[in-house]
């Protein structure tokens, strides 16, 4: 059986903190963390909602 790793999204310093990623994403795994957004990696699903909406292209694939 092959394993397969989903690698969890990532907020880079890009962020402006408007929270547009927090309410768009379906597991809710971003929360607002010292001077910009943070993703929960154990609970990140890497559907990539967050980079979607994101104005500032913050969220990327780790």
């Amino acid at each position: 059986m092959k394993e397969v790793f989903v690698m969890a999204y990532v907020i880079s310093d890009d962020c402006i903190s408007c929270g547009a990623c927090a309410e768009v994403c379906p597991v809710s795994c971003i929360s607002e963390g010292d001077g910009k957004y943070e993703i929960n990696p154990d609970e990140c699903i890497s559907c990539g909602s967050c980079a979607a909406t994101c104005p500032v292209s913050a969220p990327s694939e780790e």
